[in-house]
């Protein structure tokens, strides 16, 4: 138990007469990146969000730390857990570092007000987020990146040792999802944060994830390292996708390919590998000069 930073215990889920989740059982490894996969409407996000107490199961117990999440108080749960749901939007004129001061909400009593702690807390989140010179700036004003990043920093000064994110890449170009990846990235393996996030790219989720988490027919179909788990079968099984798996030559992590319609280059392979790979090359090197 020490280990595991959350668990599920016979997890049942229902929205009216429909099970989303259904008896499941699972552990989360502590200083972790664990990632969720599964097809559209399997139920990623309904589970994240009865991990952070957001959602009451019907049956069975999520356990924080060992102990039921749901004899817990808020601010007992907030202090040991920060979520970021899904496409969140603040108050119209809300200013970054009001947003990031909403982090320190559950340390706020009518004995305890604002403290030293809670400022230092505050710059620390932006600083870490590279988010300290648009501290005056309005949320709504911010670029998709910036403004995730934002969010991120007020999870951060909530101070808790696990943050859920669900799509925390969602609606963002490729080089803002590395950005929001990179930084979540580097608060696990500066700070050992736990991280437990949704994502949809599943080639992303291997690259960072030190856990994957495979949900499909209410249940967990597989969980463990990316490397262990991810095949050909469980694509096609969670995704319904016939796919070939390749090793990222980059990385060394599973790769997948989709099958499908598209230009096919023949006997181009080698050649384009080995152009990306010379062009690679000299953009490291002018980059160094």
């Amino acid at each position: 138990m020490k280990n595991n930073a959350l668990e599920t215990k016979s997890l049942t889920i229902r929205y009216g007469e429909t099970t989303v989740i259904d008896e499941l059982d699972m552990t989360i490894p502590k200083g972790k990146i664990t990632v969720f996969i599964g097809s559209n409407g399997c139920g990623k996000s309904t589970l994240l969000r009865s991990m952070a107490r957001l959602l009451k199961p019907n049956s069975g117990s999520v356990l924080l730390d060992g102990a039921m999440i749901h004899k817990m108080s808020t601010k007992e749960v907030a202090k040991k857990l920060a979520i970021l749901p899904q496409g969140p939007e603040a108050p119209e004129g809300l200013t970054v570092l009001q947003l990031v001061k909403q982090g320190r909400y559950p340390y706020q009593n009518w004995l305890k007000q604002w403290s030293d702690e809670d400022e230092q807390k505050v710059k620390a989140a932006l600083k870490a987020t590279n988010m300290m010179e648009f501290a005056e700036r309005n949320v709504d004003s911010l670029s998709g990146g910036q403004r995730q990043r934002a969010w991120i920093a007020m999870t951060l000064a909530q101070d808790t040792d696990t943050i859920l994110l669900d799509e925390p890449t969602t609606y963002l170009d490729m080089t803002h999802q590395i950005e929001i990846l990179d930084l979540l990235y580097e608060l696990n393996e500066k700070e050992k944060r736990t991280i437990i996030m949704v994502l949809h790219d599943l080639n992303l989720a291997c690259r960072y994830a030190h856990h994957i988490v495979a949900v499909s027919n209410k249940k967990i179909y597989a969980q463990g390292k990316p490397e262990e788990i991810i095949n050909t079968k469980l694509v096609y099984e969670v995704f319904q996708m016939e796919c070939q798996i390749m090793i990222d030559p980059i990385f060394g992590t599973p790769l997948c390919i989709p099958y499908g319609k598209g230009r096919r280059l023949q006997n181009a392979e080698s050649d384009y590998f080995e152009k990306s790979q010379s062009s690679s090359r000299r953009n490291r090197a002018a980059s160094t000069v």
